[in-house]
């Protein structure tokens, strides 16, 4: 398998680089967790001119058409800055609506997103959930040519400020039953629908959802009606897979953080740095950070593969990976930067927050573990 990036990729790698090194700092997030939006919708205006929100959709939709390697690639730079903007539910809920919707609801509900004059969410998760997209209690009720939609769905990414939801509801079959489950495109201004807005530990925004009997038109079911658990895993797939992408940016900018401190900080008259013991932990955060890169980088590759297993398998390695890694390459900037780095004026502090919500979004890792576990192994055709 060829890891090498394509000159394209290598173009947009040092674009977004660029962009987030010089206009998008981690002061620039530190500013806008303040702010109701949370997020700056001129940045993600020109996110969209610059072409970025839709490498991976197709162009009946205004994107590029290429693969969800090259929203990874944007991603993971995004972590290294903590860039706030909603990308990763733009990838989510879009997945979503390529999988299922129509050529014409693609146009009409992706393409305002992927513009940047509109951003989307995915609400899927449901109290009794626990990370399992299929086991949904919401019900969408058919009356005559519209559905009343019924149910709750929690902390929903950018819930809050979402033009469309892309809803999970069942039509049919009992609440943990595959069968029965559709996809529904809601405007949250419809009657029925109150949206409460959350905050996540780590300071970006989200939403709780009531939908209490909001009357959707039937044109607004993607795809055939209780046959949407394909494309509900897929979109749930790709948000973790994007989660991944996005950890290991963050993952990388605390070593580097880190380790500049180390070689800065003077205790006894030297640098704190040249201390072994220190130096050890210092390889172990390496270690667990190219573990991370790499299982982050196969999820990339293995989105798109065409067999479920396969890309399940590989998106659930690179969660867990994140969820150990992440803790432990964070935890350990905290530690190593001393006092200081538990306060809200160190950044590494801003990233251990970062990640941990990364590691529990699109299912934390009990999920991925039982996951995993359930699918078959490589060894499955030997013997």
């Amino acid at each position: 398998m060829d890891f090498e990036l394509s000159d394209d990729q290598k173009l947009l790698l040092e674009t977004v680089q660029t962009f987030v090194k010089k206009e998008s700092p981690v002061e620039r997030f530190r500013k806008l967790r303040e702010s109701a939006l949370g997020w700056d919708q001129a940045v993600w205006k020109r996110m969209g001119e610059l072409g970025w929100l839709g490498v991976m959709f197709p162009e009946d939709a205004g994107g590029a058409a290429m693969s969800f390697q090259e929203a990874g690639l944007v991603l993971e730079q995004f972590g290294t800055t903590l860039v706030p903007e909603p990308y990763i539910p733009l990838v989510a809920a879009g997945t979503a609506l390529v999988a299922a919707g129509t050529s014409a609801q693609r146009e009409q509900f992706l393409a305002p997103a992927v513009s940047g004059d509109a951003s989307l969410a995915l609400a899927y998760a449901e109290r009794q959930g626990r990370h399992d997209p299929l086991e949904v209690a919401t019900t969408a009720t058919r009356r005559g040519a519209s559905y009343l939609l019924r149910g709750q769905k929690r902390f929903v990414l950018n819930g809050h400020a979402a033009n469309h939801l892309v809803v999970s509801a069942r039509t049919a079959g009992g609440e943990r039953e595959r069968p029965g489950i559709s996809l529904f495109v809601v405007d949250p201004s419809t009657r029925g629908v109150r949206v409460r807005k959350v905050e996540h530990m780590d300071g970006h925004k989200g939403a709780l959802i009531d939908f209490e009997d909001a009357e959707l038109p039937a044109e607004r079911l993607l795809g055939e009606e209780g046959d949407g658990a394909a494309a509900l895993e897929r979109a749930v797939d790709f948000g973790a897979a994007a989660a991944c992408a996005e950890g290991s940016g963050c993952m990388q900018s605390v070593l580097a953080m880190t380790r500049d401190y180390l070689t800065s900080r003077k205790q006894f008259g030297v640098a704190i740095g040249t201390f072994q013991a220190l130096q050890h932990r210092c390889v172990d955060m390496f270690v667990e950070t190219e573990l991370s890169k790499g299982t982050a980088l196969m999820s990339m590759i293995k989105a798109d593969a065409p067999n479920d297993e396969e890309r399940k398998r590989a998106i659930s390695a690179a969660k867990l990976q994140l969820w150990t890694g992440g803790a432990f390459v964070t935890r350990q900037g905290i530690q190593l930067h001393g006092g200081i780095g538990v306060t809200d004026e160190a950044d590494v502090g801003l990233f251990f927050k970062r990640v941990h919500v990364l590691s529990t979004i699109f299912g934390d890792e009990h999920f991925h573990t039982r996951r995993f576990a359930s699918l078959p192994s490589f060894t499955h055709r030997l013997g």
